[in-house]
C-alpha cells in the first residue's frame, strides 16, 4: 500500500482538515497555548535556523507565519509558503508591510512540479511535513532550491515519543487536537515516520543528513521533537 492508498487517510484529507481548522489554529499559535511549543520547540527551531546563519530562507508550510516573521526580525530575508489560503491570509494580515510575494499559496505538489522559482540558503519545515506522497514529492524537489552550501531543516514530532502504543512503523495515523483549546473540528490525519523512515526519506530525496537533535522538554525530560539538518547530497 502506498502513502496515499489508505481510503481513510490521504494528503487531500490533511488539507481539508487544515482548511477547516485554520482559524482556531491561528488563534492557538498566536496565544502560545501549546505548552511544548511555548517551552521547547519554537525556540529550538529558531535557534537551529540561526546557528546556520542564512541570508535568506523559505518557511515551507509556514501556517500563519510566526516563524517567517521571527526569522525576518533577526535580519533573514524569509518567505513563507503554505497550501491553505486562510493561513496565508492570516500571515499577510500579521505582516501588513510585506509585499504579496512574501507569503504565497503553494501546495507541495505545485513545488514538486516546478512552481517555485527561487533558491535559498535555508529551507525550514517546522512541523509541516505531515502528509504522505506529497511530502515525498516536495522533499525530492528541495535540493534544486538550495543555494550553494544551503541547508534543509526539519522539525517533526519525536517518533518514539509520538508513537504511543501503536506499532513502530511508517504509516498513516489518526490526528488529534490534544493540547489545543478552541473550537477545532475534524483533526487532520498524519503520516507517521520512524527515525529510520525519516533518514531513508532524506536519502531518497537527494539529501544528506548533517545533524540530528532531540530537544528535551524541561518538565518531562523526554524528547519533545526531532530536528534534522540536511544538505544536498554530493
Amino acid at each position: 500500500m502506498g502513502a496515499d492508498d489508505d481510503p481513510l487517510h490521504s494528503d487531500a484529507r490533511v488539507l481539508a482538515a487544515w482548511r477547516e481548522n485554520a482559524a482556531p489554529w491561528t488563534q492557538t499559535v498566536r496565544a502560545q497555548a501549546i505548552a511544548s511549543r511555548r517551552l521547547v520547540t519554537d525556540r529550538a527551531i529558531l535557534d537551529a535556523a540561526l546557528r546556520l546563519a542564512p541570508r535568506d530562507a523559505l518557511d515551507l508550510g509556514c501556517g500563519e507565519g510566526w516563524l517567517t516573521r521571527a526569522l525576518r526580525a533577526r535580519g533573514i530575508a524569509a518567505d513563507g509558503v503554505d497550501a491553505i489560503d486562510e493561513l496565508i491570509e492570516a500571515a499577510r494580515r500579521a505582516d501588513p508591510e510585506a509585499p504579496p510575494r512574501r507569503y504565497a499559496r503553494l501546495r507541495y505538489e505545485d513545488i514538486a512540479a516546478g512552481a517555485l522559482d527561487a533558491r535559498y540558503d535555508l529551507i525550514v519545515c517546522n512541523f509541516s511535513l505531515l502528509g504522505g506522497a506529497a511530502v515525498d514529492a516536495v522533499l525530492a524537489a528541495l535540493p534544486a532550491h538550495l543555494g550553494d552550501g544551503g541547508h534543509v531543516l526539519i522539525q517533526t514530532l519525536h517518533p518514539p515519543t509520538a508513537c504511543g502504543d501503536a506499532a513502530y512503523r511508517d504509516g498513516w495515523r489518526d490526528g488529534s487536537w490534544a493540547g489545543c483549546d478552541g473550537a477545532f473540528g475534524e483533526p487532520a490525519p498524519w503520516y507517521f515516520r520512524t527515525i529510520g523512515g525519516w533518514l531513508a526519506l532524506l536519502r531518497g530525496s537527494g539529501l544528506a543528513l548533517r545533524e540530528l537533535r532531540e530537544p528535551l522538554h524541561p518538565q518531562t525530560g523526554k524528547p519533545a521533537s526531532l530536528i534534522l539538518c540536511a544538505v544536498a547530497a554530493k
